[in-house]
């Protein structure tokens, strides 16, 4: 897929919409060779998705290992609205507390003090964390008002053919 293709989809309203969530199920291979799917606040920085953990996560070794990762973002409501992001995984080591990680966790709802009391606690928990960053090698969002999964379109255009024979 060219970057302008991916670009186009990540810009769409839709896509934009869904860029702004707070969890993406990011999805990668195990050291043991099994698939792996998990939830994960996330932020947008308009070419990048920024994801945090901590520096004994298990996923880490994983992803050193196989950078490979496929990210997807979706609505819980009728019809759903998904976004599917595919790349690779890049790990940098951040003393502190990434902002991102503030960022990403700044849209739960809490008061005020309730914030400085959460922070506080994060800031004595990690000393470091790690930045998972991915930029996109591949987009498809599926609204199923313009787009459809691949295997639907392809189903229609076969119905449209025997419609016609």
């Amino acid at each position: 897929m060219q970057p302008t293709e991916i670009t186009e989809i990540l810009n769409r309203p839709i896509s934009q919409e869904l860029l702004a969530r707070d969890l993406t199920r990011l999805a990668y291979v195990a050291q043991d060779g099994t698939p792996r799917s998990i939830p994960i606040a996330f932020t947008w920085n308009g070419s990048e998705v920024v994801l945090c953990t901590s520096k004994n996560a298990p996923k880490l070794p994983s992803l050193r290992e196989n950078p490979a990762v496929a990210l997807t973002i979706d609505t819980e409501v009728h019809p759903p609205k998904i976004l599917l992001i595919r790349g690779q995984a890049e790990l940098d080591v951040v003393d502190g507390i990434p902002d991102e990680y503030l960022q990403m966790n700044g849209s739960y709802e809490m008061t005020p003090e309730q914030r400085i009391e959460w922070e506080a606690e994060v800031r004595s928990l990690y000393d470091g964390m790690i930045r998972i960053v991915v930029t996109p090698t591949w987009a498809k969002l599926i609204d199923f008002e313009t787009t459809l999964p691949t295997a639907v379109e392809e189903l229609i255009r076969q119905r449209a053919e025997r419609q016609r024979v």
